[in-house]
């Protein structure tokens, strides 16, 4: 079994949410969007480190709240930059040598599976480089000036999603040559990885695995969350899990 350390980016600034709370510290139903993120992988025998990156601005809110539920979980923090690649490779400085995996995933995508996850890991320990995708079902429209001009087929199209996992070795050789991309054109891990003749391959998930954007995302992904059944724990059961809080 490969060990990973898992990078879970928060540090964005939620201009499209809105409101007086970020993304990644919105409740959903009782526990923020973020913890829960956290706890997907921090109970992983496969996963050695989680580091979670955040703004420098929110650090105080962070410890103050979350701080205790940090700790249970072994969580390193670290600050992230302006663009999420300035994330990712600050959080990158800070990964142990023994993880073989790195897994990128977005804090706020909290509606996971330990199935997904269980899948996905296994993928990118064969492959070098596996992500979670689901496919396009919607019809999609190219539009210019405000009126159609093609109707895209969507046949092989697939939503990209997170984690995205990859050998340490590899996605550190492409963040080693970010600078010479045109970081404008680099729009996830994925992506960069690409950019170097990797294949990456998918796992298929469905849009369950939502992302919170707009604020009306967080009553779709509360919803998601109480329609599944809540995992069985075969480990301890701390005071800053959601069994010991009901």
């Amino acid at each position: 079994m490969k060990k990973a350390s898992v990078i879970i980016c928060a540090a964005g600034a939620s201009s499209r949410f809105g409101g007086d709370r970020k993304k990644p510290f919105v409740e959903l139903s009782g526990r923020a969007a973020f913890i829960r993120s956290i706890e997907f992988f921090a109970e992983r025998d496969d996963v050695c480190q989680v580091i979670v990156a955040i703004s420098p601005e929110d650090e105080e809110i962070v410890k103050v709240k979350w701080g205790a539920a940090l700790a249970f979980n072994g969580v390193k923090l670290c600050f992230g930059g302006a663009e999420r690649f300035e994330t990712v490779a600050k959080a990158l400085e800070l990964v142990n040598a023994e993880a073989e995996l790195i897994a990128v995933h977005d804090a706020v995508r909290c509606c996971l599976t330990n199935d997904w996850l269980d899948e996905l890991f296994k993928a990118a320990s064969e492959t070098g480089a596996a992500m979670l995708a689901c496919p396009v079902v919607a019809t999609l429209k190219k539009v210019e000036d405000g009126k159609i001009v093609d109707t895209v087929e969507r046949s092989n199209l697939y939503e990209a999603q997170t984690p995205q996992v990859f050998d340490s070795k590899l996605l550190q050789n492409a963040y080693a040559k970010l600078d010479s991309l045109d970081k404008s054109k680099i729009t996830d891990d994925a992506q960069l990885v690409e950019a170097m003749g990797q294949a990456v391959h998918i796992v298929e998930t469905d849009h369950s695995n939502i992302k919170i954007t707009r604020k009306n995302d967080v009553s779709i992904a509360e919803a998601i969350i109480k329609s599944r059944p809540k995992p069985k724990r075969t480990g301890p059961t701390g005071p800053y899990n959601e069994d010991a809080m009901w």
